[in-house]
């Protein structure tokens, strides 16, 4: 099926109109409309392969919303007209033990990326969700609660389920006490979820501006990362700490803030950073800092009910297709509140 999508011709190229065969729906596929595509700060990074291996023609899209339009013949979990989404995975080994415990996100074999992968099956490059329509195993699509906007429930699929993972990991309760650093489209998404499961929520930031949309969002305090005599008084305070910063940075400032045996998790930035992490502070407090990424498919469908139930959405600012371009640059400089989201229905104009 030949369809519509923008994709990117080459590194650092601007994405264009783009037509491209979908493959054929297998047994086990769901083939989605795509109503709407979030735009992730990743995407940026793919386009411009910032992390080496990108594969062109480049469909982007991995926070994508639709509805079920076809099914193939041995699909038994959705039907046609279901409202659905698909995140950053469509298919995995299947066979390790994280597939086994429902954690895709860390097959030993490395999960099929929605675009810029190549199918485990074919062998063919896979596409997202820039596109009119999306074929993937039902495995790997997640049911989206009537309760949520089809445009705002978009972010979840990668931003709602990338906080929501640790916080769930690491057991956060009503109670706990969560710091989040950064306030982007990770940023406000934790802020939010945390709030919703009943932490004390706390903002690090380095911008004093942003105090009354952290507090909008669920922050009930905000301590600016610059100031010493901020930092010092929440020593030994966090039980677990967010950190959504998508660019190197130095942490060592943030892990005395921890409490004992607490956690500083990093979900932002991938790569090397050029500060070493200073041990003494861990050691003395049985600290630790760790990384997350993403979540499997059951805690992304438990993710998109819990959000259904308490009516959480991401802040979006919805874009037509053809102005994906400047969004990118927008995005660069952190110009949107929080997520840009692609109304797909813009391809045809």
């Amino acid at each position: 099926m030949e369809i519509l999508s923008f994709a990117a011709s080459g590194e650092k190229q601007a994405l264009a109109s783009w037509r491209f065969t979908r493959r054929a729906l297998r047994a086990d596929d769901v083939q989605i409309d795509v109503k709407f595509c979030g735009v992730c700060h990743s995407d940026l990074h793919q386009v411009d392969n910032d992390w080496g291996g990108s594969i062109y023609p480049m469909v982007p899209g991995h926070e994508v919303i639709g509805i079920v339009s076809a099914v193939g013949s041995k699909t038994v979990r959705f039907k046609v007209g279901d409202r659905v989404g698909v995140g950053c995975m469509v298919d995995s080994c299947q066979s390790c033990e994280p597939c086994g415990q429902g954690l895709e996100q860390y097959c030993e074999e490395i999960p099929t990326y929605t675009y810029n992968a190549l199918d485990r099956r074919d062998g063919t490059p896979t596409y997202g969700g820039y596109s009119e329509k999306i074929v993937v195993s039902e495995k790997f699509v997640v049911r989206i609660p009537d309760a949520l906007d089809l445009a705002g429930a978009a972010p979840l699929l990668c931003a709602g389920i990338t906080t929501w993972s640790p916080l769930r990991h690491w057991n956060v309760h009503p109670g706990s006490r969560v710091g989040v650093i950064g306030l982007g489209g990770l940023g406000h998404m934790a802020l939010k979820l945390a709030k919703a499961l009943g932490a004390q929520v706390t903002l690090f930031t380095r911008s004093p501006g942003k105090e009354a949309d952290a507090r909008r969002l669920g922050a009930d305090a905000v301590v600016l990362s610059t100031d010493r005599a901020q930092m010092k008084a929440v020593a030994n305070r966090f039980d677990l700490i967010i950190d959504t910063v998508p660019n190197d940075h130095d942490v060592n400032p943030y892990i005395p803030t921890l409490a004992l045996d607490g956690a500083l998790v990093m979900v932002g930035f991938i790569g090397k950073g050029k500060d070493p992490v200073d041990t003494v502070p861990l050691i003395f407090g049985r600290r630790s800092v760790a990384g997350s990424i993403i979540g499997g498919i059951r805690e992304t469908q438990e993710m998109l009910d819990f959000c259904g139930k308490h009516g959480i959405h991401a802040d979006i600012e919805t874009i037509k297709v053809q102005e994906i371009n400047e969004a990118y640059k927008r995005m660069a400089k952190s110009d949107v509140k929080y997520r840009f989201v692609i109304d797909i229905a813009s391809l045809t104009e």
